[in-house]
């Protein structure tokens, strides 16, 4: 096993993160590797992330100076909220703190306004936005914005949404400016790229 293989053979080794994890592949790792060392295990089960840590790990990050600039993560629907945990865990996991609202899609888009003035309030550097169906919340939020925006189709709906694949077409047709669009469901793929835009503010 790939993860086995690594905790017990890499000397640097400090932290490992699984995405894309069934609960019940989760459960099952648990009981091969639990006994490897030092290592806590936290699990999202909604984002199916799982985060190997060793014993002193927090207390590191408590000691280290946290990262100076905030990611703001939006997902549309319920639906869409693995994918933004998905997304928000990584992110926090390189150091950035995360303002996250869910539920704030286009079917109801006043609820979307009041959520984004805080985001921008508080400074956020670049905005995630996770949604499925027809996938407009990311074109109205990069045409309400002056920041980077991430949009994360997600293989949510039916009909002609399903799998995603509408939603990605719509993100990537977009006429507003500032839109980046990763993979149906790489919440992951999100995360790092907005940890890549805030590391280049520093250099």
């Amino acid at each position: 096993m790939i993860i086995q293989d690594y905790l017990e053979n890499d000397n640097n080794k400090d932290k490992l993160i699984v995405t894309k994890l069934e609960n019940d592949i989760y459960k099952r790792i648990i009981e091969d590797v639990y006994t490897i060392g030092d290592f806590n295990y936290y699990y999202n089960e909604k984002g199916k992330v799982l985060v190997i840590k060793k014993e002193d790990e927090k207390e590191k990050e408590n000691e280290e100076e946290n990262c100076r600039y905030k990611i703001g993560l939006i997902s549309a629907g319920t639906s869409d909220i693995p994918i933004a945990e998905e997304s928000r865990i990584i992110a926090q996991e390189g150091g950035c703190d995360v303002i996250k609202s869910y539920d704030i899609g286009i079917a109801g888009i006043h609820r979307l306004f009041p959520k984004l003035k805080i985001m921008i309030e508080e400074d956020v550097k670049v905005l995630i936005v996770c949604a499925g169906m027809e996938g407009a919340l990311a074109s109205v939020v990069a045409g309400l914005v002056d920041i980077p925006v991430i949009g994360v189709p997600t293989s949510v709906g039916y009909g002609l949404a399903s799998n995603g694949e509408a939603a990605i077409h719509a993100m990537l047709q977009s006429c507003a400016p500032g839109l980046s669009v990763v993979n149906i469901d790489n919440g992951f793929g999100a995360a790092i790229f907005a940890l890549s835009i805030i590391k280049l503010i520093d250099d």
